[in-house]
């Protein structure tokens, strides 16, 4: 389990490379498209390095405030930071922020770029249907994820992929009306023209498919080590099981939740099953969690 950890940390450097070298690529054909020379390409890289910084420095804000989270106060919410003091005194962890949002669906969620500025978000759902017990295995999950450094590259995947869907959502929207200079300064007789042109349009399609398969590799891998390393900080494993099997069984979606957060979370908030919701086939298909009895079934043979 510790060599996962440490081959965790690594590939984290690793991806956030590869969403960089994403975002510089979109920036790149972006520009091809709209023809503006070295201007269009300085440009486009500012907004890359703008990007890049803000998901690094304030992906964890954004995070929280898509999912409409608010401080969990100390007095409302004492068995919360009780819980989690204790925790953290075990895993040898500075305490993190709490957070509640208030839906009536059982989830949370871990963000932040290391252990000192990490926070946790839960649902009032969670806190109303997990005994101390459950909660308990809950946040040892979400406290392995902050120690494993899995928040940082999870939660910079929030905003990278987001700068990469603009990016490319806004370069091939400059296609279908009206094209870039460059194709109205040269003509569509250009060859070399028409080779960037087609790149770039490649580029803008692909890339932001890369990103969001990066996405869900991100998270599949990780959920089921943090499930073996939240177990190992409570040492009762019955906990997080009975806390999963709750999850199993709630049929309640997170109306906050959205598939740019969605591997954020413990249980991916999306429906998966016709009682939850209409579009639960597409949430089949781009989840980015193991199922839930997959995991259940791994804890029940530690």
């Amino acid at each position: 389990m510790y060599d996962q950890i440490a081959s965790n940390k690594r590939r984290s450097v690793g991806l956030i490379a590869v969403f960089i070298v994403l975002v510089v690529l979109i920036a790149w054909a972006f520009n091809l498209l709209i023809g503006y020379g070295v201007a269009g390409l300085v440009i486009a890289l500012a907004i890359a390095v703008v990007g890049s910084g803000v998901a690094y420095w304030k992906s964890d804000s954004v995070a929280l405030a898509m999912s409409h989270a608010k401080p969990a106060d100390q007095i409302d919410y004492a068995r919360l930071h009780n819980v989690i003091e204790g925790l953290c005194i075990a895993a040898g962890l500075p305490k993190p922020r709490l957070y509640i949002i208030e839906d009536d669906a059982p989830n949370a969620f871990a963000t932040g770029r290391n252990p000192q500025n990490a926070a946790i978000a839960v649902t009032t759902g969670l806190l109303a249907k997990m005994n101390r017990v459950e909660l308990e295995g809950v946040l040892a999950h979400e406290l392995s994820h902050v120690k494993n450094y899995d928040i940082l590259v999870s939660t910079i995947a929030v905003t990278l992929v987001g700068v990469i869907a603009l990016l490319s959502d806004w370069g091939l929207r400059t296609i279908f009306w009206g094209g870039g200079r460059q194709g109205r300064r040269q003509g569509d007789n250009n060859s070399a023209s028409a080779i960037f042109a087609v790149v770039g349009f490649a580029l803008l399609i692909l890339v932001p498919v890369v990103a969001k398969l990066m996405q869900f590799a991100v998270s599949r891998k990780r959920e089921t080590l943090a499930d073996v390393s939240g177990v190992a900080l409570t040492r009762y494993p019955p906990g997080l099981i009975a806390a999963l099997e709750k999850l199993k069984d709630d049929q309640t979606v997170v109306h906050s939740g959205s598939r740019a957060t969605a591997h954020l979370w413990i249980e991916a908030p999306v429906a998966r099953k016709p009682e939850e919701g209409k579009l639960s086939w597409l949430g089949r298909m781009i989840n980015t969690h193991p199922p839930l009895d997959e995991r259940i079934e791994a804890l029940r043979e530690l």
